[in-house]
């Protein structure tokens, strides 16, 4: 309850008020402009160029796969698949891609959209959401994609790490399709890393990539919570072994 004070009149003297109703939040002051991203309108240009730096890569790399036996075998039988891959190497993985088709789950950020944008021109889908923000969503829509006969692809340290360590979303996803998990790795002779988060491998043009595909991962509809943790750290491991197989070959 609020007091003022009436200085004239019959009323004169202090008299009580009804509290003033809270402000809403996020009020602005009139004629105050709203703050807008200045750099949203940014994106569909940035993703015109990566889709074009993609390609580009895609063209002059010259590409290697080593124990890819047993995914090429499951494309050729109509199966599908989960990939799994570090985020540092996102860059390099739409390359040997021999599926029908694929669906990944990209950031609701901005980063998200730009990456959802660079990538359709190669025929890849996604959906927006991450283990942080918009999980059920992006679950429901990676499932159907699934069922409309499409790979997955997960980054498991994405989007925003900690790096190289593995969450459970790809193994939750594995446990309600029932697809077998493929850990993926690669490595590039000539690249530059960003500074981003991921230390993001960017290969150059005319640089030799060696892709080494590791060994299944099921995970069963009926696994319990030890069951689910016991398949992220198999996944875990297996990426970093293929990961460390993929930069000696490399290099040799």
């Amino acid at each position: 309850m609020r007091v003022r004070r009436v200085s004239g009149g019959a009323n004169a003297g202090f008299v009580e008020t009804r509290p003033s109703a809270p402000l809403p939040k996020r009020t602005r002051r009139p004629g105050r402009p709203v703050r807008r991203d200045w750099r949203a309108p940014l994106v569909p240009v940035a993703a015109l160029l990566v889709t074009g730096v993609l390609l580009l890569l895609k063209i002059t790399t010259r590409k290697r796969i080593e124990n890819g036996d047993v995914l090429f075998a499951h494309w050729a039988r109509g199966e599908q698949v989960i990939l799994a891959f570090w985020h540092e190497q996102l860059v390099m993985m739409p390359f040997p891609y021999r599926g029908r088709r694929v669906c990944i789950m990209v950031s609701r950020h901005r980063d998200g959209e730009l990456i959802a944008r660079a990538t359709r021109p190669l025929k890849i889908e996604s959906v927006r959401g991450s283990s942080t923000r918009g999980w059920a969503s992006a679950l429901r829509g990676m499932l159907r994609s699934y069922r409309e006969g499409a790979d997955l692809a997960f980054a498991p340290d994405g989007p925003r790490g900690p790096r190289l360590v593995a969450k459970s979303g790809v193994v939750q996803m594995a446990k309600a399709t029932g697809a077998p998990i493929m850990p993926v790795a690669a490595a590039a002779r000539w690249c530059v890393r960003l500074g981003s988060w991921d230390r993001l491998i960017l290969p150059l043009p005319g640089s030799r990539i060696v892709y080494v595909a590791g060994e299944p991962i099921r995970v069963s509809s009926g696994a319990g919570p030890a069951a689910v943790e016991g398949a992220r750290a198999t996944l875990e491991h297996e990426l970093a072994r293929i990961t460390a197989k993929a930069a000696a070959a490399v290099a040799g």
